[in-house]
This record gives C-alpha cells, sequence and structure tokens, in this order.
C-alpha cells in the first residue's frame, strides 16, 4: 500500500471514528486540561496526515514495505516511476494539495482572530463610555440590572461585572468569579477555541473537527472552574455560578456562565478523584502517538526517496 493512500485512510478513519472514541474517555471531566491536549493532537493528526499525504506525491513512489526483497523492488520499480509523464503531474499536484490544506486553515484562522479582534475592541471602546473601573477589584462594573460577569481578552484585557452581580453575590462569590474570568485570561483560551473553530470553519464536514470545536469550548469553562476553585471553595464557585447562569454575554467574550453551565455546577458539588497516573501516562502517550503516527509513515516515503536518489541501480 503507498504511503500517499496509507496517510489519506489514517485522516479519513480519524476525522470520522475519532469523536466516538475520544468522547468515550470518562477522565476528560477529571482532567481538562488533558483532554484539551488530546482533541489538539487529534486535529492535528489529521491535518498533518493530510498535508504529508500531499507531500508524498512529490517523491519516488514507495510503499510501507517489510524486507529487503521489497525495498530493492522499489528502487526498480521507482527507476520506471521517476521518468513516468505521470509524475510531475503527480508531485505538483500533491504540492499544491499540502499547500492549500495550510493555506485554507491558516486563512481561516487569521481572519477569524482579525475579526473577533475588531469586535472586541469596538465592545472595549463602548465600555469605555459607559462602564467603570473599581481598583479594588481590576474590574469593569456596568450598571444592569441583570448578574453577570465577562472576560474580553486580547493586548488590553478586561474583566466585566455587572452592578446586579455585585448586588447578589457575597464577598467570597465574586472573588470566585472574578478568578474564573481571570483564568480564561491568563490561559488564553480565546486562542485555544479560535484555533479549533478556524479548523471547523476551513472544514465543516469532518466530524473530529466539528466535535474537537465543542469539546474544547466546554473543556476551557470546565478548566476555568477548577482554576477558581484552587483559591475558592468549590461550593462557593458553584454558588457564584448558578447566580450569573441565566445572562448571556456578548460575543467573542468568556462568561462564567458559558458552556453547560448546570452540569458544571452539579461537578463542582461532587467530589471527584483527580486522574491518577496510569489515566495520565496514557492519554499523554495518546498524545504523543497521534502526533507521531504521520511523521513516521511520512518518514518511510523521505527516506526512501533518499535511498532511491543514491540507489546504485537508478543511476
Amino acid at each position: 500500500m503507498s504511503v500517499t493512500l496509507v496517510l489519506v485512510t489514517y485522516a479519513a478513519a480519524l476525522g470520522a471514528a475519532g469523536p466516538a472514541i475520544l468522547r468515550q474517555a470518562r477522565w476528560a471531566d477529571r482532567a481538562p486540561r488533558l483532554a484539551i491536549v488530546v482533541w489538539q493532537a487529534a486535529t492535528a493528526s489529521v491535518l498533518a496526515s493530510a498535508v504529508l499525504a500531499g507531500l508524498t506525491l512529490t517523491m519516488p513512489a514507495a510503499g510501507v514495505r517489510d524486507g529487503l526483497a521489497e525495498l530493492l523492488d522499489a528502487c526498480l520499480t521507482s527507476l520506471h516511476l521517476h521518468y513516468a509523464v505521470g509524475q510531475p503531474l503527480a508531485a505538483a499536484f500533491g504540492f499544491l494539495t499540502a499547500a492549500a490544506v495550510v493555506a485554507w486553515t491558516g486563512g481561516h484562522g487569521a481572519v477569524a482572530l482579525v475579526a473577533a479582534s475588531w469586535r472586541r475592541r469596538r465592545h472595549a471602546e463602548a465600555l469605555s463610555l459607559v462602564a467603570r473601573h473599581r481598583d479594588d477589584l481590576d474590574a469593569l462594573v456596568l450598571d444592569c440590572d441583570k448578574p453577570a460577569a465577562y472576560c474580553l481578552p486580547g493586548r488590553r484585557r478586561r474583566v466585566v461585572v455587572t452592578t446586579a452581580a455585585l448586588a447578589m453575590l457575597d464577598r467570597d462569590q465574586l472573588r470566585a468569579v472574578l478568578a474564573h474570568e481571570r483564568a480564561h485570561l491568563d490561559e488564553r483560551h480565546h486562542l485555544v477555541l479560535a484555533a479549533a473553530e478556524a479548523v471547523d470553519r476551513a472544514f465543516p464536514g469532518v466530524p473530529l473537527f466539528r466535535h474537537a470545536r465543542a469539546e474544547i469550548a466546554r473543556l476551557i469553562e470546565l478548566l476555568a472552574d477548577d482554576i477558581a476553585a484552587r483559591r475558592h471553595k468549590r461550593r462557593t464557585v458553584a454558588a457564584a455560578l448558578l447566580t450569573v447562569a441565566a445572562t448571556p454575554v456578548p460575543a467573542d467574550a468568556f462568561g462564567a456562565a458559558g458552556q453547560g453551565v448546570f452540569a458544571r455546577i452539579r461537578r463542582l458539588l461532587v467530589p471527584h478523584q483527580p486522574l491518577g497516573r496510569g489515566t495520565q501516562a496514557l492519554a499523554s502517550a495518546a498524545v504523543g502517538l497521534l502526533l507521531t503516527v504521520p511523521l513516521v509513515v511520512a518518514a518511510d516515503a523521505a527516506a526512501f526517496a533518499v535511498l532511491a536518489h543514491h540507489c546504485p541501480l537508478l543511476h
């Protein structure tokens, strides 16, 4: 089987079946940071396979080989393929395919980041006119009769809390909400989510990308909850989330009442054991496997290209 076909088959299989496998990981809610990395690694694995599949078409034809006899046979076969009329066309097609995947994905990411940055800047300008800064909170206070708290990522990041939230939250709950929002900013969750959204928009028909976008959005909220719970009681964080749960936040902002808030409240109230070392090791190994499989398969073609160049049968 050709290396190109192996990479294409692998990318198609992971892109289609990956979500069903990854969503069965019951440990994900106990280690959201690691779960995010797993979803990112799976996404990167599919994209890398697509790019490398195109690049392998620019190399002398190689198969996934076993044994010296097949290597010599491939060496002889490449002599014919190297000078065949179709080889330059296949190489050009492969290079253009790889370049298109990179450019298409990068283009969607760049457009999304620029558009989101522009919207956040406009929103920040509006806040500068209607909100006031409180030094003791290091946050903007917005007059509003609905309890809400959210953050605006970016170069001049901001945390916003409404007067209704200040009235309804006690001191510890308010600090917990602010800790949740600052966790989003410190962890740069807007970039993590933007990358997942860009890939999904670039290739909307791939199930893995669609589920990765949704799961990463959910998991970053769990991660922010956990970071807030390190400094405040889990019940305090849960009570604060419940207070602001009903108020939606502006687009392109991260709010404490984000993804699946009631499921997050239940998670905070039910004690859970930290992820065991064995599970952590297996998940980390899965990340390494996802990132290396396309490279190892493509390296087979690259190694053969070098051998074909120096093979005495080709000269």
